[in-house]
């Protein structure tokens, strides 16, 4: 019996670059070959707090709307749509098509399935768009397309983390609003670049695992002023 199974394939847009979808027992993991896993189903508590943590930090909106970049295995999604409450809107946007395919007809149980809720809204495309269309129209944008700013799967989305899309993100929000970003890593020069954009920042570290062990991540959480 093989030590696990290949379920499909996507090609990211705009690259040569491969996702795999594998399943193992009752495991579901996404990778690139060469580079190893990106994500599983069973380690995802950093991607649950990036969620969580930032839906506290927008806690007692009238009606908020936030954005989530990247859908992944909908951890994210399902945290927030948990976190907050009915007359919410969460919108992800997911680059890949099938990866949406995957939530819906593959590797949704895991999460709950968080794409049938009606408070969530997917777009299919680059969150840079929604980004550069959308002056003040969130109150929270959670950002997990990448393993951080300086681990970038798709060159194009370091515009994501540029000044100029920082300055996009910034309009974005609405007053008060958070953006915060998930990485593998801290950067130090990331840091600047969200105060030069206006923000104000707090760099925390989470872990991947829910009882505290494992490797270490990092979210950023940038705040617009008023």
């Amino acid at each position: 019996m093989p030590r696990s199974t290949l379920l499909a394939t996507a090609r990211i847009p705009d690259t040569e670059t491969e996702l795999k979808l594998h399943q193992h027992a009752d495991r579901f993991a996404i990778s690139i070959p060469g580079r190893g896993e990106l994500m599983n189903s069973r380690v995802h508590g950093s991607e649950i707090a990036l969620a969580e943590m930032t839906c506290q930090r927008v806690a007692g909106r009238a009606a908020p709307r936030l954005l989530i970049g990247g859908l992944g295995m909908g951890f994210t999604l399902a945290a927030a749509l948990d976190a907050v409450a009915a007359d919410a809107e969460v919108v992800v946007a997911e680059l890949v098509p099938e990866v949406v395919e995957w939530n819906r007809e593959i590797v949704g149980d895991p999460s709950g399935h968080p794409l049938r809720d009606p408070r969530a809204e997917v777009f299919v495309g680059d969150v840079a768009r929604l980004l550069r269309e959308s002056d003040g129209c969130f109150d929270a944008v959670m950002m997990d397309v990448d393993n951080g700013p300086e681990a970038l799967i798709r060159r194009e989305n370091d515009w994501i983390y540029s000044p100029a899309g920082l300055a996009a993100t910034y309009r974005a929000l609405k007053a008060g609003g958070v953006l915060s970003v998930w990485s593998a890593s801290p950067d130090r020069r990331f840091t600047g670049r969200l105060e030069k954009a206006g923000f104000e920042v707090d760099l925390q570290m989470v872990r991947p695992h829910r009882k505290g062990k494992g490797t270490r991540h990092y979210i950023w959480f940038a705040v617009r002023r008023a």
